[in-house]
């Protein structure tokens, strides 16, 4: 039995027409390829289809070929080459399993382009292969045909922004430097920052950024239209962070001027003591507008009210121990001896555990819609 196999290896016969693969026989096959380009004229698998069809007549028509002749379409998936290769031998597996015949099988396997025919070591393990088919469309030949297609990929927004971005920027190097060289900075300068924005361009594009960037613009989106209270505790907690940075840096630059040769850990405490009270209050700001939301919108469950206690028993915990690195005598700094460390700890370990146990206790005596719909 020949076996004419057609090979789209990322699916776009099932993701533009929701065909379920593998699809076997020919009126299957041609009705497929009739909905691929009704959806989508422009898909070169659609010549894969009607090639698979042209050779099953051309073979069922042969004098020469006395054994009988199928025609299949198979499919992979999107994701990668791996799981597309895969996606394609079980579907193969599947067209062999329904061919209720006991004679061997052969494949004629047609695809559009080298990118398919990375399926063919798929293809080999499970049928053998008689011959490999590439469609190629004549009219791209023709230098119509050129201008046509760089027309369509100029016209697609990802293609046009991969290819025209990087050119532009590298069009006006030139420029630049000149402007540059009137306001006597350096060309080198220019070089540089041009350099750093197509470098960053590139690996943007390459690391597949996009995709993420559009997915946070559009949560913020959604947190503005939806007036939650994240968005300003967010803001809140950002602005306190950066000041306690800066706390931080200048305590560790008191500690410096007063302490001769300060070691690791007298710099480390001094970071941390400087900025952890700042810290501490960013992470209180952030969990309770998470909690006010997740009770605005339902969801809210005992245990969230954790959150603010613990960041505030690991503050307590931090500026004690940080303390008692740093001397006394430094502006700013409050120094622990070894007692009021063990009460810093001790007083930080128990507002954790009682914060623990009391929502504990709420949540089974006074439980929230949301935690008894999850039980």
């Amino acid at each position: 039995m020949l076996l004419v196999l057609c090979v789209d290896l990322d699916d776009d016969l099932g993701r533009k027409t929701g065909a379920d693969t593998p699809i076997v026989g020919r009126d299957a096959v041609e009705a497929a390829a009739v909905d691929l380009a009704t959806v989508d004229p422009e898909d070169s698998d659609v010549n894969v289809l009607f090639q698979g069809i042209h050779e099953y007549d051309a073979l069922r028509s042969d004098p020469d070929v006395d054994e009988a002749v199928t025609v299949a379409a198979v499919t992979g998936t999107q994701g990668g080459d791996v799981q597309a290769n895969r996606a394609i031998g079980d579907e193969i597996d599947r067209v062999l399993a329904g061919l209720s015949t006991g004679e061997n099988v052969g494949a004629i396997v047609i695809t559009d382009g080298a990118q398919d025919e990375s399926v063919l070591p798929v293809v080999r393990s499970r049928v053998p292969i008689d011959s490999v088919r590439r469609v190629v469309v004549r009219q791209a030949q023709d230098l119509e045909s050129i201008y046509y297609t760089m027309k369509q990929v100029l016209a697609d927004p990802e293609t046009r922004g991969t290819i025209l971005v990087p050119l532009g920027i590298l069009l006006l190097i030139y420029p630049f430097v000149t402007i540059a060289s009137l306001f006597d900075v350096p060309g080198a300068v220019v070089l540089g920052v041009i350099s750093a924005l197509l470098g960053l361009y590139t690996l943007f594009r390459g690391l597949g950024l996009e995709g993420a960037v559009d997915e946070s613009a559009e949560r913020v989106r959604d947190v503005l239209y939806e007036g939650r209270v994240t968005l300003i505790t967010y803001v809140a907690a950002a602005a306190l962070l950066v000041v306690g940075g800066f706390r931080g840096y200048a305590l560790l630059g008191t500690v410096r001027a007063n302490v001769i040769d300060p070691t690791p850990p007298i710099v480390l405490a001094a970071l941390i003591h400087g900025a952890v009270q700042w810290f501490a209050a960013a992470g209180v700001t952030s969990s309770l507008g998470q909690v006010t939301d997740e009770y605005l919108a339902d969801r809210f469950e005992w245990r969230y009210l954790n959150a603010p206690f613990y960041v505030v028993a690991i503050g307590v915990v931090l500026y004690v121990v940080s303390g008692f690195f740093l001397p006394e005598a430094v502006a700013g700094v409050r120094s622990f001896s070894l007692t009021g460390v063990a009460i810093g700890l001790t007083a930080g370990t128990l507002l954790g555990v009682f914060s623990t146990l009391a929502f504990a206790i709420a949540e089974s005596r006074f439980p929230t819609a949301a935690e008894a719909a999850n039980g």
